[in-house]
């Protein structure tokens, strides 16, 4: 497991375990939103990780 998926998955924990606390996430349902939660922010973690490129500084 990389570093970046390490982070990612901490961080989803404390974002399912805040959905839980206020009611948005039932312990039930934690299997039908933890995949798609994780796979988000370990997409955004990794995009933010990359130095920007020329191409990025275009647009």
């Amino acid at each position: 497991m990389t570093q970046e998926e390490k982070q990612a998955l901490q961080i989803t924990k404390e974002i399912v375990v805040k959905f839980i606390e206020i009611g948005r996430i039932s312990p039930g349902t934690f299997s039908e939103y933890f995949a798609s939660i994780y796979s988000e922010v370990l997409r955004t973690i990794s995009s933010n990780s990359r130095p920007p490129s020329a191409h990025d500084a275009e647009q």
